[in-house]
């Protein structure tokens, strides 16, 4: 069985963006390797929606098109309260912004063993479970 994965919002935002072409070859390589892997959090699919339309990276209805994909083909978690205490203690005890914290929380509260970002410490293993590998490093752990 293959690890549960979790690719952080900027990620996504590579992926369909194709503003970064080697970026976006790479989170593609990520997603067709995971494909039955990946946990999506209702806060990646927001913050994700949020970033493309006001960056005007793709247009409003060509957006909502592809949360729709992600909600179909993905495993989608929501944000609820045990998710949002743990981020308060990840916060406090990582000091990794709330959002960010959240992200962690949604990881772990459902078993991820990897999160991909590009924002945060690359390497750090949290709570002796998940770690945070970034894709784009020359030699990422996997």
């Amino acid at each position: 069985m293959k690890d549960k994965v979790l690719l952080d919002t900027n990620l996504w935002v590579y992926l369909y963006s194709q503003n970064s072409p080697n970026k976006s070859v790479k989170v593609r390589e990520l997603v067709n390797n995971n494909f039955t892997s990946i946990i999506i959090s209702t806060q990646i699919l927001g913050e994700f929606y949020n970033v493309m339309t006001k960056k005007k990276l793709k247009p409003q209805d060509e957006v909502k098109k592809i949360i729709l994909e992600m909600v179909t083909n993905f495993t989608i978690v929501e944000i609820d309260v045990l998710k949002v205490i743990t981020a308060l203690e990840i916060n406090s005890k990582y000091g990794y912004t709330y959002w960010d914290s959240l992200v962690l929380a949604t990881a772990l509260q459902h078993n991820c063993n990897i999160l991909y970002s590009e924002d945060m410490q690359a390497n750090q293993l949290i709570e002796q479970k998940t770690i945070i590998i970034n894709p784009f490093l020359v030699t990422p752990l996997q």
